[in-house]
């Protein structure tokens, strides 16, 4: 169809509807928050129609074809996003309580601290179990007990120099794993 006849076309038989069909979307797609793109979507699809003076019933075509713009338009929103998983350490398919084996062994952990704790020196152990149990840090220990920084300083090195030595001589630690470095 010539550009001419099309506009006529259009004016006459298609633009008499569109208040009714704005109607139609508010009322039946009233979710939909731009109605104005579904009437210029619908307008568009109609006028791609190869010739649409054989159209017998324009306003059924018209009103046909805007609610499948808005259906599609409905679609293309609630369509969720496929996004490609980052790190998936997150999500764990076991359960994360843990276990019989990984409670024993905390247990297990637990006693052989507490045994090791038992073998220092009193205020020794007081210093050790304010830092590594209450999270206190060495001025804070010091302010408590009021003892000198240097004082808690002394304990600390002793303390997990002696715990080292504790849990080497039983073989719960790596012979390896007890050097200047790493103390």
């Amino acid at each position: 169809m010539p550009p001419a006849d099309q506009t006529v076309w259009f004016a006459e038989s298609v633009q008499p509807h569109e208040p009714a069909l704005r109607a139609f979307l508010s009322r039946r797609f009233s979710s939909l928050p731009d109605h104005d793109d579904l009437v210029q979507e619908t307008y568009a699809r109609l006028l791609r129609v190869s010739d649409p003076q054989r159209l017998g019933h324009v306003r059924a075509f018209l009103f046909t074809t805007a609610r499948n713009v808005a259906i599609d338009h409905v679609r293309r929103t609630r369509r969720t996003p496929v996004d490609p998983l980052g790190d998936t350490t997150e999500f764990s398919l076991l359960e994360s309580e843990p276990g019989a084996a990984d409670r024993l062994d905390h247990a297990q952990r637990h006693e052989a601290m507490l045994a090791a704790l038992a073998t220092l020196p009193e205020r020794c152990r007081e210093v050790m179990l304010l830092r590594y149990v209450d999270g206190f840090s060495a001025p804070e220990i010091a302010v408590h007990l009021g003892l000198a920084a240097a004082t808690v300083r002394v304990h600390l090195m002793k303390g997990v120099r002696d715990c080292a030595h504790y849990f080497r001589d039983r073989g719960l630690l790596d012979p390896s794993a007890t050097t200047k470095g790493s103390l």
